[in-house]
């Protein structure tokens, strides 16, 4: 099985050596092999030539925009060159910590899941999607259940 890492970059000339060293170390499940894709947006900060130069020592797939044309441009170009199996999209600016790819990574091993969303909000474990219908009901029945019988200014 084939992971592929694709990091979008813009302006990252702080974060961007220690985040691709950290997805280089960061664990993978047995038997999966690691590909790193990134893709600068257009940096004007010196992010450029930072990555160039890595260029030169490693395997990894780098792809330049030669201007900023947004993170969903570099997602779909990074998309195009990656050859996994399973996709992971990591923020550069060290927001995501690589040591989660596991968790991440596990419910999809497993067959429990066909896509996983980090969240730095929803806190640890896996947590199902609320579907749309029934996350409307439920509102509509807590507006409706929380309003019954309440006047102004005033609760029963």
């Amino acid at each position: 099985m084939i992971v592929s890492i694709i990091i979008p970059v813009y302006n990252e000339i702080n974060s961007i050596s220690t985040l691709i060293k950290r997805v280089e170390e960061a664990a993978l499940p047995d038997n999966s092999e690691r590909e790193i894709v990134i893709v600068d947006d257009g940096s004007t900060d010196g992010t450029v030539s930072l990555l160039e130069n890595l260029q030169k020592k490693t395997p990894h797939s780098f792809v330049y925009h030669k201007k900023n044309r947004g993170k969903g441009s570099a997602l779909r170009s990074g998309f195009d060159i990656a050859k996994g199996d399973i996709v992971i999209i990591q923020d550069a600016d060290l927001e995501y910590n690589p040591k989660e790819y596991t968790k991440l990574l596990l419910p999809i091993i497993e067959g429990n899941a066909d896509v996983v969303y980090g969240s730095r909000f929803k806190g640890e474990g896996p947590h199902r999607i609320i579907y749309f219908w029934h996350y409307l009901g439920n509102r509509f029945f807590t507006i409706k259940t929380s309003s019954d019988g309440v006047e102004e200014g005033h609760s029963r």
